[in-house]
């Protein structure tokens, strides 16, 4: 990446997920212990290729219920052959979770040019039942961030700038991480809110004037709903507001349609800055993945030089004892 001059930017603070609603926990802490099993995610993003320096994303999950009672009772309670084990029937009989705690751990990686972030955190979070069919979850998460500068990738194309000599002096940077949420859930609809990097730090690598960046909280809204098509068809539109300081608040429409609970594809519209394009399998009990390409058209990017961002998640259901080819509490 090629330092040209001293030009005040907004930069990306924090990585971005095109595929967030297979994966809510990692952006609310809420999500924690959810489900019946501990769930797993492995994720890679490749963010705006063609661009040098663009972003490349590694992160993950794993979290699980402490203390579930969950016992199925009801005849609908495991698939029969022939329907839709996702079916109508199914969400009929469908009764909140009783209380129960929740714990997981979230690794990112996120690399933009010469500045790498790192981040590590454990989660928290209570689910207690509103009423028959509705859960309310809180949840917090706290650890580290760690930022560094490779130096050696600094290239100038002013050798005197005076924002960057200093570079190489300090290369890393250690920060506390903290984040909190709450979800509301039920059979056919949820409600997030959650805040990231909660406590305004300054980020200074250089010794210089210049080198003025704060790293400021990120606020999520999010909610969906679930409605059916057809008995072995499901659709979720759901929406997300992302809010940054000194930004406009950005805003995700989603669709997703399932077929059964083995084969989904959907579509991301972020206004004024791309769509995607999302598929994913349910693969067995225990195995799924999903993939989406996404078109970025912001006025930032040039657009001869970017050929979309790649996003792929893998996805792991350990002790899945009722042999659940798709989530239950988050779909």
């Amino acid at each position: 990446m090629m330092v040209t001059g001293l030009v005040q930017v907004k930069a990306q603070q924090r990585p971005y997920y095109t595929q967030y609603i297979m994966n809510n926990y990692i952006l609310n802490p809420a999500i924690s212990g959810i489900e019946n099993y501990t769930d797993v995610k492995l994720s890679y993003r490749n963010q705006w290729v063609g661009i040098d320096g663009a972003p490349t994303t590694f992160y993950f999950t794993i979290h699980t219920p402490i203390g579930k009672k969950d016992d199925r009772t009801t005849a609908t309670s495991f698939s029969t052959p022939g329907e839709n084990p996702r079916g109508k029937a199914y969400w009929q009989e469908y009764t909140a979770p009783e209380p129960h705690h929740g714990i997981g751990m979230s690794i990112v990686n996120y690399k933009t040019g010469y500045i790498n972030r790192f981040f590590i955190n454990g989660s928290y979070a209570y689910h207690l039942g509103l009423s028959p069919k509705t859960n309310l979850a809180a949840g917090f998460a706290g650890g580290i961030s760690s930022i560094g500068v490779d130096a050696s990738q600094i290239k100038l194309a002013n050798p005197v700038d005076p924002a960057v000599p200093n570079a190489i002096a300090v290369l890393h940077k250690v920060k506390a991480e903290l984040s909190a949420g709450l979800w509301l859930y039920s059979a056919d609809y949820f409600i997030g809110l959650s805040a990231q990097q909660i406590i305004p730090q300054k980020l200074q690598l250089t010794d210089t004037k210049y080198d003025n960046t704060t790293l400021v909280p990120h606020v999520f809204a999010t909610a969906g709903y679930r409605f059916f098509l057809s008995d072995e068809v499901s659709a979720l539109p759901s929406v997300m507001l992302r809010y940054v300081p000194s930004q406009p608040i950005f805003t995700d429409v989603n669709v997703k349609l399932q077929y059964l609970d083995r084969f989904w594809v959907g579509g991301n519209f972020r206004l004024k800055e791309g769509f995607a394009a999302m598929t994913g399998f349910n693969i067995s009990s225990t195995f799924n993945v999903s993939y989406s390409y996404e078109v970025n058209n912001s006025r930032y990017l040039l657009q001869s030089q970017q050929r979309g961002s790649h996003e792929i998640v893998l996805g792991f259901l350990l002790g899945n004892r009722y042999g659940d080819t798709c989530p239950r509490n988050v779909w």
